[in-house]
């Protein structure tokens, strides 16, 4: 996990170019909440584009045969003091958090605490966990937060192949993104 420092270079894949965040066209119920989510791995912002391109379809907002996606990138400009939170692994903490962001009332004071961050990061929970989670949550593996349930669904995540992601929730945060470049990429469907 990179920490938050000038001229930091962070990807977001979609299926449009994005030069301009923008927090209102952003989804609620996401792992660290509402908010414009980068990655420092421009491998994993490719791989998030074949997600992006078939919701974009499903909404209207793409074409039927969209075979491409973007990867915009920004530079980090701490041109102010951002209150910012790293998850360094995914611990329980993380997860909990999570889980919180995800289904509403699951960890209230959690989602609470985390509103006050203009900046959350840790690894991401991709498609490729999605159905862990998904089961965590639903109490497949044991008392939703209890030591044991914590324990197997980490296990099962393989924390170390995670990649990272930035949320940045803020027009404070957005703010210190400065839109570099983007590239169009071609998928495979």
């Amino acid at each position: 996990m990179q920490e938050l420092c000038n001229g930091l270079i962070l990807y977001h894949g979609s299926y449009c170019e994005v030069r301009e965040p923008d927090l209102q066209k952003c989804n609620a119920r996401k792992d660290f909440g509402k908010g414009f989510y980068l990655t420092s791995s421009k491998e994993q912002a490719e791989s998030f584009l074949k997600t992006s391109i078939v919701k974009a379809i499903t909404k209207g907002d793409a074409d039927a045969d969209q075979n491409y996606g973007f990867i915009s990138v920004f530079k980090l400009d701490m041109n102010s003091e951002l209150y910012s939170y790293l998850f360094e692994t995914a611990d329980t903490n993380w997860l909990h958090c999570i889980a919180a962001h995800r289904k509403r009332k699951l960890f209230d004071v959690i989602e609470k605490e985390m509103a006050a961050y203009d900046v959350i990061a840790g690894k991401i929970a991709d498609d490729q966990t999605n159905t862990v989670l998904t089961a965590y949550i639903g109490g497949a593996f044991g008392q939703i937060g209890s030591k044991e349930a914590d324990e197997f669904c980490i296990k099962q995540l393989l924390p170390d192949k995670l990649k990272d992601q930035y949320c940045f929730k803020t027009e404070k945060a957005i703010g210190c993104l400065t839109f570099v470049e983007s590239e169009k990429v071609w998928i495979r469907k």
